[in-house]
């Protein structure tokens, strides 16, 4: 889809709160600010295009999405009918403030039913509601994704930490499947499990739909066998550990916790989903050891929780160290601390990962868009840059007549 927008927006970015801003008819939207006679269409993506390998950028050690215009597509709930389209999006969207919005759908960066609407307009059930958006997408560790093995309709991979394997939330180009499809030409792409960003390790592939609803039908039935390793704090038990508590996910706060028996009927109240993980030490040097963990069940977080309620968690699992354990320095904040912890938010100004360049040469990586909440940084706001994965990763898959392997990370050596 191509649109322009131009001078409208540049105005309304510096100065959201007046009235009017002189014609409505759009004009070509500028380059960067420092150049206001280099003028350009904007081509807005939607999911239906594929990343490119000329898309990322590697800094330092990360790798980094060009920011790109792309278009949000969504249907007006029931709840949403009868406000208006600037309430709307300012009650249910809070990553922005209310200006932007009113900017936006002043410019026709909101639209409904593919239309500009007027900042009174009110929303009605099933409406398509359109945001069309400069997306930033959050960096990973630049690390190639390793194909492991291939097969017609199979390929396994080993995932790199801070990588997730599909687009969700702000990650769409910078997932496993996204580099896959951009730098191998790989698709379509159906994993059949998931791996939480902060993991590494095995990723089984499917290539095709009837493929991964196979696996997924030993998976559900209990035919697959799950092994991780883990690096835990202090030196675990010699004999084999079974953790068979309940784990319930708090959304809002990012981290799971364990629920036990209670009360004179030995019953709890709470809402937990029932888990079991088993435990096996591998190595120890005394101070930390490498732990085998073969999860019987699959609740979010349930290793990292499980390890933790045995007294022995991921020594980086910075979510769920005890809280006498030294935090890093923001600096080091994680996503998942970021997520428990909304309040605690980073700013890392895209110039400062290449110390040499001027700003004018770090503004020639991407297009600076006058109305975009998160430029001129490249990453978008309140994420770490630093990121570094857990001690925990996925080594084995194996089901009735097939076994997957990946090779072990280094820091599963104690030597």
């Amino acid at each position: 889809m191509r649109l322009q927008l131009g001078k409208l927006a540049d105005n309304l970015a510096t100065d959201t709160g007046s009235k009017s801003h002189g014609t409505n008819k759009p004009t070509a939207m500028k380059r960067k600010r420092s150049q206001p006679d280099d003028t350009m269409d904007i081509v807005w993506q939607t999911p239906a295009n594929p990343p490119q390998r000329q898309d990322y950028l590697f800094r330092d050690g990360v790798r980094y999405v060009r920011p790109y215009y792309f278009e949000f597509i969504s249907h007006a709930k029931n709840r949403w009918a009868g406000k208006t389209i600037v309430d709307l999006f300012a009650d249910e969207f809070k990553g922005r403030p209310r200006d932007y919005y009113v900017s936006a759908v002043k410019t026709g960066r909101i639209q409904v039913d593919g239309q500009k609407i007027p900042i009174s307009y009110v929303v009605q059930p099933s409406q398509k509601i359109s945001h069309f958006l400069h997306r930033h997408e959050p960096p990973v560790m630049a690390m190639d994704i390793q194909i492991i093995h291939t097969e017609p309709d199979v390929v396994t991979v080993y995932k790199p930490a801070t990588t997730p394997v599909h687009p969700c939330g702000q990650y769409r180009k910078n997932t496993v499947v996204g580099i896959l499809q951009a730098e191998h030409d790989l698709a379509p792409l159906f994993p059949i499990h998931r791996l939480d960003r902060l993991v590494s390790g095995l990723l089984i592939i499917a290539r095709s739909a009837s493929k991964a609803d196979s696996f997924r039908q030993q998976i559900e039935s209990g035919e697959v066998k799950k092994q991780y390793i883990a690096r835990v704090t202090g030196v675990f038990p010699e004999d084999e550990q079974v953790a068979d508590v309940n784990v319930n996910y708090n959304a809002r706060e990012g981290r799971s916790t364990v629920e036990v028996e209670n009360g004179p009927t030995g019953k709890s109240s709470a809402k937990g989903k029932s888990a079991c993980t088993k435990f096996t030490r591998v190595s120890t040097n005394g101070t930390q050891s490498i732990v085998l963990c073969e999860p019987i069940t699959g609740r979010t977080h349930q290793i990292r929780v499980h390890l933790q309620y045995l007294g022995h968690p991921i020594a980086n699992d910075f979510l769920y160290l005890s809280e006498s354990v030294p935090h890093r320095s923001i600096g080091g904040l994680s996503a998942d601390r970021a997520a428990a912890n909304p309040g605690l938010l980073l700013k890392v100004n895209h110039c400062e990962i290449n110390e040499s360049g001027s700003e004018d040469e770090c503004a020639e990586d991407f297009n600076i868009d006058p109305m975009c909440t998160n430029c001129p940084d490249l990453p978008p706001k309140g994420y770490d840059i630093h990121e570094a994965g857990l001690w925990l990763h996925c080594i084995r898959y194996s089901g009735p007549d097939w076994t997957y392997e990946c090779p072990y990370p280094k820091w599963a050596s104690l030597s």
